[in-house]
């Protein structure tokens, strides 16, 4: 595929659809798939007459409220009401010189990526969204993505590893020189997820130099399988593939006999939380016990470790975002990310989650964006916006033109581990490796799972 080309080679600079195309549509049409992006023709990315019209901005916001990923959007509700409540949203922007209420329009995707896909187009043939706003793993975030490169709307994601999000538009991530014209995302890739564990690996030295690699058929899981091993050996570790098992598996006996006896001491996964919790029980309980568990996608966030209880104890992760960074809005002054994750559990009484903060940035952005623009309805317009977005905020300096694929910004990561707690909860999240950014300080040190 040549730089420039999405899937059936349609130059991604264009715009590519017309809105008749989605009406035709049924919802697996525009499901992500190996093929990347529907191919479809159109002649421009300005939206409707209807909506052009208007003095309000819509904003169109997707993520999994409920389902198997909605650990992901537990935040969510907070951020939305935070963000309603900053001067910028609730004044409304400044654009073009004249003023535009802003209506941010919530949506729930129930961790379903077709389901996501028809919201997506609901909020663009309905509700005449100026722009889509989605987060939380491939399954909301690329079929979203698809819709709107498709049909020629703005879209900012974050919550997805780059590399799943652009190789589901149809890019090459190996060679990402395609250009999506309507779509950007900031989040890390997969070689900003392993630099966080390798680190760790060195410094928890065991038996073997093995890696259990529990990576399932699915976008994460075939993401993870196409990067990840050159990585893994460059680095001096030996990855041991369980196979790619199907989402929602029950019985992991096979996969846990194939790391035993390779006597695997680490581990590298993408399953869904609900897998990892079947797998992670009859691990311990068939004596499959590796020195240090690096996890990814799974115990984010604390209600994650309700149903595995003191197994979680010392399983290392990563984190893009907490109480720790050194990190403010750009929406309202003096608004650092401790802040933020006090606000939260005053206001809701449960722990903090990391991923508030990716949801807060999605909408500075929008800020960003359209505060840059004469017309916030000209689809085009918006869209080259995004793309030089650069700016410091609650997620750090982002900066659209600065990234490994065009369109995209990967985060620095930090290690942590869960660590028992004698505070109000249960576990907390500590950092134990800022090899990727020594700008967090490290608060705990770096314990083996199983001693």
């Amino acid at each position: 595929m040549g730089p420039g080309k999405g899937a059936g080679g349609q130059p991604q600079e264009e715009g590519l659809t017309r809105r008749s195309v989605l009406r035709g549509m049924g919802a697996g049409a525009l499901a992500t798939g190996a093929g990347g992006i529907l191919t479809a023709c159109s002649s421009g990315g300005k939206t409707s007459l209807t909506a052009s019209s208007t003095s309000t901005i819509n904003i169109g916001y997707i993520a999994p409220f409920t389902g198997s990923i909605s650990g992901f959007a537990s935040g969510d509700n907070f951020v939305i009401d935070t963000i309603r409540n900053t001067p910028a949203y609730a004044k409304g922007f400044k654009v073009g010189g004249k003023k535009y209420d802003v209506n941010i329009i919530v949506t729930d995707s129930q961790s379903d990526p077709n389901r996501a896909s028809q919201i997506a187009r609901r909020l663009i043939l309905n509700n005449n969204v100026d722009l889509l706003l989605t987060a939380d793993t491939p399954e909301t975030v690329n079929p979203v993505a698809v819709v709107a490169q498709t049909e020629g709307v703005p879209c900012v994601a974050t919550n997805d590893p780059w590399e799943s999000w652009y190789s589901g538009l149809g890019g090459n991530p190996a060679n990402p020189t395609a250009k999506f014209q309507y779509c950007t995302l900031f989040f890390f890739g997969l070689r900003q997820l392993i630099g966080s564990f390798i680190p760790m690996w060195k410094r928890m030295q065991s038996s073997s130099t093995n890696v259990a690699c529990q990576w399932p058929n699915d976008s994460d899981g075939n993401a993870f399988r196409a990067v990840l091993p050159p990585v893994i050996k460059v680095a001096g570790f030996t990855p041991i593939d369980g196979g790619a098992y199907t989402d929602g598996t029950t019985d992991f006996t096979t996969m846990i006999n194939k790391f035993k006896s390779n006597d695997c001491q680490y581990i590298s996964n993408c399953p869904l939380p609900p897998d990892f919790n079947i797998f992670w029980k009859q691990a311990n309980e068939q004596g499959w016990k590796p020195k240090l568990a690096t996890v990814a996608k799974v115990l984010l966030f604390p209600d994650d470790l309700t149903t595995l209880g003191p197994l979680v104890n010392n399983i290392a992760t990563d984190s893009w975002w907490g109480p720790y960074m050194p990190d403010s809005s750009s929406l309202v002054p003096n608004l650092t990310a401790k802040h933020l994750t006090d606000n939260f559990q005053a206001q809701t009484g449960k722990q903090w989650v990391q991923s508030i903060g990716g949801t807060y940035s999605l909408f500075e952005i929008a800020q960003q964006a359209f505060t840059s623009v004469s017309d916030p309805h000209d689809h085009q317009e918006v869209a080259q916006a995004l793309h030089k977005v650069n700016y410091h905020g609650m997620s750090g300096h982002l900066d659209f033109s600065n990234g490994p694929a065009p369109g995209v910004f990967a985060i620095p990561v930090v290690g942590v581990q869960w660590k028992e707690s004698s505070g109000k909860y249960p576990f907390e999240m500590r950092v134990v490796d800022n090899t990727l950014n020594p700008h967090v300080p490290v608060t705990d040190h770096l314990e083996p799972t199983n001693p």
